[in-house]
């Protein structure tokens, strides 16, 4: 997409350029279902219903919407950009596996790191609290992981127990 762009619109600025290279990337991308024909054919019909109006977008295309050269050009840049928003269409399934797959691997380097860390003194400290209120025997926490597992563990099984007999006391 990006070496086509250096082949056509050879008369327009380049300001003009970017703006309606910007614009026809944003119509293909915004309806993938239509043809590059149909893209073309609605975006003509726009142009000159803006031209006629006086308050066109693009004040620059009243003098070269007519020109073959323009609409094969601009057919050639709809293409282009047809062909990369379908190729990333066809690409998302293995991005999103690599991003999950990232996003595990992630996790799992976390807790490899918490495993080889003493636990933090709020841990601890959070630890004891939670076996003191529910009559828990202590264990020795040697790491941030076992002390994360642990505090989790404690809180899962009482939040259970404690929806449990919330409910059959409500009934």
């Amino acid at each position: 997409m990006y070496e086509i762009k250096k082949q056509i619109y050879l008369a327009l600025s380049k300001n003009q350029k970017s703006a309606l290279c910007n614009y026809l990337r944003a119509l293909v991308k915004k309806s993938p279902d239509l043809t590059v024909d149909e893209i073309w054919e609605s975006f003509e019909a726009d142009e000159r219903y803006y031209i006629k109006l006086n308050c066109s977008r693009f004040e620059f295309l009243a003098e070269v919407i007519d020109n073959e050269e323009f609409k094969s050009d601009t057919i050639k840049y709809l293409k282009e950009c047809k062909k990369y928003y379908d190729y990333k269409e066809k690409q998302r399934p293995i991005v999103e596996a690599n991003k999950e797959f990232e996003k595990k691997k992630r996790k799992f380097l976390q807790e490899v790191k918490m495993s080889k860390e003493a636990p933090t003194k709020k841990q601890l400290y959070y630890y004891d609290r939670l076996c003191k209120k529910y009559n828990i025997d202590k264990k020795e926490l040697t790491s941030k992981l076992e002390a994360r597992n642990e505090i989790d563990k404690i809180i899962t099984e009482h939040n259970d127990y404690y929806k449990i007999t919330g409910q059959e006391e409500e009934c």
